[in-house]
């Protein structure tokens, strides 16, 4: 059986289990008629703001797509495409089966009172989301190769092509480049547009029913908590979704990228190069990444079909994402002899351990993510002493609750900057450059198992809110709350994974970027101490710092404007607190869809356009520093914003649980927490989110742009005026 056909068979078994398990969830019992009608209002508002973010982002494709084919090349543009409307697909559908299965989470626990039956109606939601994230980036993929790559013969052609404006540029990788900043812009928008909506929603329903009217988060009286709902599924879901299919894309085509430049640079200098050797390295990371997609069906199988469920719903996903995982690296293995295990001369690509290298590298990455998951646990979860400690420092106000925070989530950038460092530095010694694309792929390759246990958590969430708005049984709510406290862990572990992931995407792409630009056969240089690179190495450091204030400032507008209209409902319309009169919580809606599509417009477009004008202000050398400053700077930045709030949450959750004897909901170490997880909202679900797609468009825009403004650009042309 080829590669080939293997990516595809892959891609079609895990969009057809991704099928049969939608068709599962829309054919149970949504209950109630009272539970029937909130969650049709949360389809209702998901479906609007989607529907109109997508009208936004595909004016935006077409712009950027026209410009791509005067620019480079018109199967650049197709491939940008392609790409956009397979991870919009992906986001959309996993958005869909979220606004489906949370209602079905919420009836399973009314009717069963069964925690492990519940448990499986919520990850067969999320594993929609998750297949379809790997199975429609593996398809296009596929459509990428045949068309561009075999009928259109780019695969093997390693000679540059001059377009019109005496741009050069390898076919075949500029057809991938574009597919992957397709994917790019689609997570783009959906991550910042959706984290926007979510936190001014969850803002205004905290800081307003929480702290002033003293009612529980998801109370019907609350005016914002049917957006705050919403939220969960076009931030937390499309967003997530859409997110970690661009990182899956951007590690397989810079590894692919990488493949090419690498040969050239080889066959420049004179070295003996394997037949089909190009043919090999492009297929490795296509065969793992398929044999990972089938492996994940597997391990997602096991949970879903499992006879007896533990009434341990962590103990369930974990097992889950480790069969994944571990399936994922046996089949790696075969792939690797497979694919390498005959072939001589592979000392020329640094591959020190012979045909088994690509295999440790990529191992390497799956071992690095899984560690920086438990990291992320470790300082998120409130089974441990971080996010305790956290808890009780509530008993002493809110300046110590956030102080405790802020501290927490600095300490905790270390362990997993020294796991990604290593990850590095090992990967290169067992493959060379190549091995840290690989690794960064093997991080990625199980990313459907990892993305169905992170969309767990929404589900489960708005299934708490339907069973609170609903006025369900105390039972019912102890069953969902219990889902949901699992929820936010799997959360922190799924955000702590896609900066790890993102960062060695980035990385990988950054690598490419400096191949695309040197002459070929030249040593691969960046010097960091001249001026030009370093001055861009500072302006790149303080990107993330200008994109995270610019995200934190847009969520406190629309924030506002949710604050201002919850307290106006509570004083005119008199009969919400005691259940005569209903709140208007389409107006609440409103407010969210419009502050989130009016603010996401200018970070989402900043991080395409700046890279592309600093190129063709300054050049190439300046945007090489810029991008290593940006992508070091934003990933302690995501780490901590992550980490940190999401320790705020749990630690909010723990007190809320009884976690703190005497200590509950309605007091003033309660109220301090809740506090706390407000100023956490736009770290952990905005600004620790977007930074991992920042800096992976960045770098995708300027693998792309680089060719263009590599030849022209301001500095060079002052250069040539004034010798």
């Amino acid at each position: 059986m080829s590669i080939v056909s293997l990516v595809i068979i892959a891609s079609i078994l895990a969009v057809s289990f991704a099928a049969f398990n939608f068709v599962k969830v829309k054919r149970m019992d949504e209950g109630t008629e009272k539970m029937k009608e909130i969650a049709a209002a949360i389809r209702i508002g998901a479906n609007a703001f989607i529907n109109y973010e997508y009208k936004v982002l595909y004016a935006v494709v077409a712009i950027v797509a026209v410009l791509m084919v005067v620019l480079t090349s018109w199967y650049a543009a197709v491939s940008l495409v392609i790409g956009s409307l397979l991870s919009g697909a992906a986001g959309f559908i996993g958005m869909k089966i979220a606004t489906y299965a949370n209602v079905r989470v919420s009836n399973e626990a009314r009717t069963t009172k069964d925690i492990g039956k519940t448990v499986k109606v919520a990850i067969r939601g999320g594993s929609v989301m998750g297949l379809c994230v790997s199975g429609f980036a593996l398809f296009g993929l596929f459509l990428v190769y045949v068309i561009f790559g075999l009928l259109l013969g780019q695969l093997e052609d390693l000679s540059s092509y001059t377009n019109w404006l005496g741009v050069s540029f390898i076919p075949f990788t500029m057809s991938l480049s574009g597919y992957a900043l397709g994917c790019s812009m689609v997570a783009m928008f959906n991550r910042v547009g959706g984290g926007i909506y979510t936190k001014a929603a969850d803002m205004g329903a905290d800081l307003v029913g929480k702290t002033e009217a003293h009612i529980p988060e998801d109370d019907p009286r609350n005016p914002a908590t049917i957006a705050d709902n919403v939220g969960d599924n076009v931030g937390d879901v499309a967003g997530l979704g859409s997110d970690l299919l661009e990182s899956y894309v951007g590690s397989i085509v810079s590894a692919i990228i990488l493949g090419y430049h690498l040969v050239i640079s080889a066959q420049a200098n004179g070295s003996v190069i394997a037949d089909g050797m190009l043919t090999k390295l492009i297929m490795f990371p296509l065969a793992f990444v398929a044999t990972g997609l089938i492996s994940c069906c597997l391990g997602i199988a096991t949970i879903i079909f499992k006879s007896k469920m533990s009434h341990d719903p962590h103990k369930d996903l974990n097992l889950a994402t480790y069969i994944s995982a571990g399936l994922t690296i046996l089949f790696g293995f075969v792939s690797s002899y497979v694919i390498f295990g005959k072939v001589e001369n592979l000392g020329t690509f640094n591959f020190a351990a012979g045909w088994i290298s690509p295999w440790i590298a990529a191992t390497i990455g799956v071992a690095a993510g899984v560690i920086i998951g438990a990291i992320a646990e470790y300082y998120t979860s409130d089974g441990f002493n971080p996010t305790k400690n956290l808890a009780h420092a509530s008993l002493e106000g809110s300046a110590l609750t956030i102080t405790q925070g802020l501290a927490l989530g600095m300490k905790s950038c270390m362990a997993p900057c020294i796991i990604l460092a290593g990850g590095i530095i090992f990967a290169y010694a067992i493959s060379g450059l190549y091995g840290v694309a690989i690794s960064a792929m093997g991080m990625l390759s199980f990313v459907a198992a990892t993305v169905s246990v992170d969309t767990y958590g929404p589900i489960s969430d708005n299934a708490g809110g339907i069973s609170e708005m609903s006025g369900l049984e105390k039972d019912v709510r102890r069953i969902t709350d219990t889902l949901d406290s699992v929820g936010n862990t799997t959360a922190a572990i799924g955000k702590g994974f896609a900066i790890g992931s993102g960062a060695l995407a980035a990385l990988a792409l950054m690598i490419s970027y400096l191949y695309s630009y040197n002459e070929i056969g030249t040593n691969l240089l960046l010097n960091i101490v001249k001026p030009i690179v370093l001055a861009g190495a500072i302006v790149g450091g303080a990107l993330p710092f200008m994109f995270s204030g610019i995200l934190i400032e847009a969520v406190a507008k629309a924030a506002r404007k949710m604050v201002d209209e919850v307290r106006r409902q509570f004083r005119e319309i008199k009969g919400i607190m005691d259940g005569s009169e209903k709140p208007d919580y389409k107006t609440c809606i409103e407010i969210s869809t419009k502050g989130a599509i009016s603010e996401m417009k200018f970070p989402s477009i900043m991080a395409i356009v700046v890279p592309v004008v600093c190129g063709f202000i300054f050049g190439p050398e300046f945007v090489g520093g810029l991008i290593i400053g940006c992508t070091i700077s934003a990933i302690m930045l995501a780490l901590f914003c992550g980490n940190a709030g999401g320790a705020w949450d749990n630690a909010k959750k723990h007190i809320e649980s009884g976690g703190i004897e005497g200590v509950g909901k309605g007091t003033s170490a309660h109220d301090s927490a809740v506090v706390g997880d407000t100023v956490g909202d736009p770290l952990k679900d905005t600004v620790g989110p977007c930074l991992d797609i920042f800096i992976k468009i960045m770098s995708t825009v300027s693998l792309v742009a680089v060719s263009i403004f590599s030849k022209y650009n301001l500095a060079d042309l002052l250069s040539n005026l004034f010798k």
